[in-house]
């Protein structure tokens, strides 16, 4: 079975209450259950991680214990080197899920360390984007070019 690590970064916590006009009102929480609901209908295995540290996040990546991983990084998109090079290091495919479309927002945004090594990018879709990286994934799984 496929695994699937889900990893959220800084202040996506807040979903539902932080900016709605940007991130709409679907909770972290809600988001997390939608994706096991619909992981277990594809027959994936997830697995849900958020922290507001970038560190806790890099060592999360390190262990190493899933095939696939969404990676929403929010802010750390724009700022981290380090995040960029633990998804280079773990050798494991990625799909980059953002909720609105960097580019389309502030200049500082437009930075991204993870565009050019991510397998999929799924941009200003939504929260539906996590949904979609899961099909994505699972179209992917089994074929052997998951890499």
């Amino acid at each position: 079975m496929t695994r699937v690590l889900v990893l959220n970064g800084p202040n996506l916590n807040l979903l539902g209450t932080r900016e709605p006009e940007i991130y709409g009102h679907t909770t972290l929480a809600e988001i997390e259950d939608r994706l096991r609901r619909r992981a277990a209908s594809l027959g994936l295995e997830i697995d849900c991680f958020q922290s507001n540290h970038e560190g806790a996040l890099i060592d999360r990546l390190h262990v190493r214990d899933f095939d696939w991983v969404i990676v929403n990084a929010a802010g750390l998109t724009h700022t981290s080197v380090s995040l960029r090079d633990a998804l280079k290091g773990i050798g494991r495919p990625f799909v980059e899920v953002h909720i609105s479309d960097p580019a389309a927002r502030e200049a500082f945004r437009h930075v991204n360390y993870l565009h050019d090594i991510a397998t999929e990018r799924i941009v200003g879709k939504g929260v539906a984007g996590y949904a979609m990286a899961l099909d994505f994934i699972s179209g992917r799984s089994g074929r052997g070019d998951d890499r």
